[in-house]
């Protein structure tokens, strides 16, 4: 593997965020990984970590999504467990919490009393149905969650089951991402009113809020509404993933015509099968499928992607997660950094001026008592 230990740490400071403080009250899913988001960003970000309890079933020293945070422990059902949170909440930005609907106000850490003491504090809050409506205080899971805004039912062949997609559709892009962009937008708002205010961010908006396009393209009759059967959906034979012959499988996406003519060329496509026009009649599709599918079988994955790596064909390996750092694109850029021994996305997206950096290890649990108090001027004791 390429040597990344440096990667990441770029001079010039901390991040664009340098200055703002974020309390997360621990939990799991989209609102830790959100909180390393504003942490990679430069944020000052104090997890509160409940003794005992609710940590990721990993080695802590490994949970990359509690990277650049600091960590103190209280917990919030002994007496002066909320007040701790509270005197954390005057002194913040941001908090965020991902807890069932009221239940930051039965532990007494709820909007009402945080915004009391800080007028003008952020608070966001992070869940999979919302706030309100019929399924709020149920439990889920991403996959429950994208099921039901019509994302899980994008993916996966016609006639066959729908992909399960990890949990980066819901959990991260629906989730983590829009209570990201929720609580600067009103961190913004805060500092130009004085205002704070509480942001409701709910798996199941953002997962919609994502297919916006492809709404458009089915009110249109662009998009027809079963999987399977699009030009984004596999479809098509000229947006879809092949299998090389080692197994490994290489994506195919040259839309274009002039694309189309580079991958049909390099690919050894010829006649008909060639034509730009062919290609978009139905009729002809299981044919030309049959063929590409013919062709990649005849290399590897990585021989293919040798001779499509320098053409603008829309032609890429499939890599794992474990092959992607070492990606000559991904190398170039330094897109994945080595940082206390565990190799993982460097920081996003990148700044001309205030780069962000990891900082510090993945925090554990109550580590950093002494440290928050200091440089937070919390009261003794």
């Amino acid at each position: 593997m390429t040597d990344r230990t440096q990667a990441g740490r770029e001079p010039g400071g901390d991040g664009p965020l340098t200055g703002v403080r974020v309390v997360e009250l621990a939990g799991i899913g989209p609102g830790p990984f959100a909180a390393m988001l504003l942490a990679d960003l430069g944020a000052d970000v104090v997890r509160v970590d409940r003794p005992g309890g609710d940590w990721p079933a990993i080695d802590p020293a490994r949970d990359v999504t509690n990277r650049n945070k600091r960590s103190v422990l209280v917990d919030l059902k002994e007496t002066g467990g909320p007040e701790r949170v509270l005197t954390l909440a005057e002194r913040a930005d941001i908090l965020i919490e991902g807890y069932r609907p009221g239940v930051a106000e039965r532990l007494g850490v709820g909007p009402e009393p945080c915004l009391a003491r800080n007028p003008r504090l952020v608070y966001g809050r992070m869940t999979g149905w919302g706030q309100h409506g019929p399924l709020a205080e149920r439990a889920g899971h991403d996959i429950g969650y994208i099921a039901v805004t019509g994302a899980l039912g994008l993916t996966g062949r016609a006639g066959g089951p729908p992909a399960v997609p990890a949990n980066l559709l819901g959990d991260y892009a629906g989730g983590s991402l829009y209570l990201v962009v929720g609580v600067l937008a009103a961190l913004h708002h805060a500092r130009a009113t004085g205002a704070g205010q509480v942001v409701d961010a709910a798996v199941v908006d953002g997962t919609a809020h994502l297919t916006a396009m492809l709404h458009g393209m089915l009110a249109a009759g662009a998009w027809q509404d079963r999987r399977g059967v699009n030009l984004l959906d596999g479809g098509v034979p000229y947006y879809d993933t092949y299998a090389a012959s080692d197994g490994g499988y290489l994506a195919v996406g040259p839309l274009e015509p002039r694309f189309w003519a580079e991958f049909t060329r390099i690919l050894g496509l010829e006649g008909d099968l060639a034509d730009p026009a062919a290609r978009h009649d139905p009729a002809r599709r299981p044919a030309l499928r049959a063929a590409i599918a013919a062709r990649f079988a005849t290399r590897t994955r990585d021989e293919w992607a040798r001779l499509f790596q320098d053409s603008d064909a829309c032609v890429a390996p499939v890599l794992s997660l474990r092959e992607a750092p070492d990606h000559p694109q991904l190398a170039a850029r330094a897109t994945f950094a080595e940082h206390a021994g565990i190799v993982q996305p460097a920081p996003a997206p990148r700044f001309s001026v205030t780069p962000g950096r990891l900082r510090r290890a993945p925090a554990s649990p109550g580590a950093d008592e002494a440290e928050v108090a200091r440089d937070w001027g919390l009261p003794e004791g």
